[in-house]
């Protein structure tokens, strides 16, 4: 990563990431609200003025490695081959991701990825974050398909129902991490919930979920 890099970009390199592992020491020890930015300076060795030279709010110390993530599905739909739907585009992205045992997915289980999510849960100022990534990822995507042609409302619907799919099946791996299993452990069902997931999604609802008479 920082191979060509010169000294001085080194070093912010560096500082970011040793800030990004200080707060994150810290929220895990003592939760988010009781950690100040002050004590984050402190404790990577830098002054608070260079924290916020990094980032623009405590909460962005949490967020920052996440945000890479937020348009994967609208990159993966606007890069699809010729002939590939967006459904079969973004189920084989996220296979992929479960094969790569990729966080993003839910399918890391590193302290600090399993640190961060049950920051996350335990409060809610991050949670409230945590819905804002999900709008950005849905507008995003919808701003793809609209690009494409597609009319407005109905690229809505159509990207509520991706984002959805499969920010459920991230919800699922994430459940099943904070119950203690490994990722490893759960791969094969995740393959096999993600194909159920984006294969009911792709053939539409039709009589799913008929009542019975």
């Amino acid at each position: 990563m920082i191979e060509g890099m010169s000294l001085r970009e080194r070093k912010k390199v560096q500082t970011r990431h040793r800030l990004l592992a200080e707060a994150m020491k810290l929220f895990t020890e003592r939760g988010f609200d009781q950690v100040s930015v002050a004590e984050i300076a402190e404790a990577a060795d830098v002054s608070k003025m260079t924290v916020f030279n990094y980032f623009d709010s405590k909460e962005d110390l949490v967020f920052a490695p996440m945000e890479e993530h937020i348009g994967d599905v609208a990159r993966v739909v606007r890069d699809r081959a010729p002939g590939e739907s967006a459904v079969a585009g973004v189920r084989r992205h996220f296979l992929s991701a479960i094969e790569g045992r990729d966080a993003s997915v839910g399918m890391s289980g590193s302290s600090v990825a399993l640190g961060l999510l049950q920051l996350i849960q335990q409060t809610p100022t991050l949670l409230t974050r945590a819905h804002a990534f999900f709008v950005r990822s849905f507008d995003q995507l919808t701003d793809v398909l609209v690009e494409e042609g597609e009319e407005p409302a109905i690229a809505r619907i159509a990207a509520a129902q991706l984002i959805g799919t499969r920010n459920a099946l991230i919800t699922e791996n994430h459940r099943r991490l904070l119950a203690g299993e490994s990722a490893d452990a759960i791969a094969a069902d995740a393959v096999v919930l993600a194909e159920r997931g984006f294969g009911l999604l792709e053939k539409g609802l039709g009589d799913y979920a008929t009542k019975a008479a």
